[in-house]
C-alpha cells in the first residue's frame, strides 16, 4: 500500500532539501523530522551490535542511538526511554529499528506516515533500500551552480569549490541510477526552480507519486520552520520566510567568473540534461581541469569505499523479515 511507505528525501546539499522537509512535514497525514545522523552510521556499524534477535542487543542498539550526541536523536524531543523500549520489543531487524524513532516522531504530531530527510542519502541509495525495500525516494534538484554557490558559504563545508562541484555530479548520477533501478513507483524528482515558483502544481505531483491527497497547508513550510528546524542550524534562517524565488539565478554573483567556468566546464552535459542553460563561461585552464580531478578523485571514491565495506553478507543484518518490513 502506497500510503504506508517510508518516504526518504535526498539531494545534493543546499537544494532545497530542509524547504521540502517542511512541505511534507505539513501535510496532515506525514512527519518528517529534523536532520539525524543514525541510519547510514548504524548500518555502517551493524557487526558491532551482533544478533538483533536477542534483546540485550538490541538495547545497545538502542542505547546507541539515543545516547549518542552525534545521531542527534535530542533535535527530536522524543522521550528517550520509550523509543528505547520500543525498539526492544520491536522486530529483531536493523531497518526496524531505526523505523521505530521514526513511527514514535510521528505520532508526536498524532500522523500515520513517516518520513525522513538527509541529503547524504542520494549517494546510500542502495543501504536505504536494503533497508526500507519499500521506500519511496523524493529526490530535490537545484541549478549545480546555485548548489555550489551557497555551498561555498556553509560554516560546515570546508572543502573548496572542486568538491562542491563533486558533490552536485554525485546527487546528479546516483538519482539517474535511482531512476533507471526504481521507476516511477518508487523514484520521483522534484526541481527546485518549480517547486519554488509555482508550488502547488509541483506538490500535487508529488502527492499523487505517494499516493496521498494534496493540502494546501504545504504551500505555507516557514510556518512550521519553528518546529522542524533546529535553532543552532542557522544556515536555514530562510525555512522562515515564505517560499520565493529571490535565490534562483544568484550563482551569478555570488561565483567568480573562473569559478563559473569551472563548473559549467564540468558540470554542463548535467545541467543541461535537466534544463539549466550554460552561460558560456570561459573554459578553465588546464591547471584548474587537474586541480579539480585531484581534488575530487578521493572524494568520489570514498563512498564505494563505504558501501563495498557495508554491503557484506546478509545474514550480518540479523533475522530476515518480509519483503516488505524495514530490514
Amino acid at each position: 500500500m502506497t500510503a504506508q511507505r517510508p518516504i526518504f528525501i535526498v539531494g545534493c546539499p543546499r537544494s532545497g532539501t530542509t524547504m521540502l522537509q517542511l512541505m511534507l512535514h505539513a501535510h496532515p497525514r506525514i512527519a518528517i523530522p529534523p536532520e539525524t545522523r543514525f541510519v547510514l552510521e548504524g548500518f555502517r556499524r551493524r557487526r558491532h551490535f551482533g544478533d538483533l534477535r536477542r534483546p540485550e542487543h538490541r538495547r545497545a542498539l538502542a542505547e546507541w542511538i539515543v545516547r549518542r550526541t552525534e545521531s542527534r536523536f535530542v533535535d527530536l524531543g522524543l522521550d528517550a526511554e520509550e523509543v528505547i523500549d520500543a525498539i526492544v520489543s520491536g522486530p529483531p531487524t536493523l531497518g526496524a529499528a531505526f523505523a521505530a524513532v521514526f513511527q514514535a516522531y510521528s505520532r508526536k504530531f498524532g500522523k500515520p506516515r513517516w518520513g525522513d530527510k538527509r541529503p547524504a542519502y542520494i549517494n546510500n541509495l542502495p543501504v536505504l533500500l536494503r533497508l526500507f525495500p519499500d521506500a519511496q525516494i523524493v529526490h530535490i534538484i537545484r541549478d549545480g551552480r546555485d548548489c555550489v554557490a551557497s555551498l561555498q558559504e556553509m560554516p560546515w563545508h570546508r572543502r573548496g569549490i572542486y568538491q562542491s562541484i563533486s558533490a552536485w555530479a554525485r546527487a546528479i548520477d546516483h538519482g539517474r541510477w535511482a531512476a533507471r533501478k526504481l521507476g516511477p513507483e518508487s523514484y520521483h524528482e522534484v526541481r527546485y526552480e518549480e517547486l519554488v515558483t509555482d508550488p502547488e502544481p509541483q506538490l500535487r505531483a508529488l502527492c499523487q507519486f505517494l499516493g496521498e491527497e494534496y493540502d494546501p497547508a504545504m504551500t505555507k513550510p516557514e510556518e512550521l520552520a519553528h518546529i522542524a528546524v533546529p535553532k543552532h542550524k542557522t544556515w536555514h534562517k530562510r525555512t522562515h520566510a515564505e517560499v520565493g524565488t529571490d535565490r534562483i539565478g544568484t550563482w551569478r554573483q555570488r561565483l567568480r567568473p573562473w569559478e563559473i567556468g569551472l563548473v559549467e566546464a564540468v558540470l554542463g552535459e548535467r545541467l543541461r540534461a535537466y534544463g539549466y542553460e550554460l552561460s558560456g563561461a570561459p573554459e578553465p585552464s588546464a591547471g584548474q581541469r587537474l586541480r579539480y580531478e585531484l581534488a575530487t578523485g578521493r572524494h568520489r571514491l570514498a563512498p564505494v569505499r563505504r558501501l563495498l565495506g557495508s554491503l557484506g553478507p546478509r545474514r550480518a543484518l540479523a533475522a530476515p523479515s518480509s519483503s516488505s518490513a524495514p530490514r
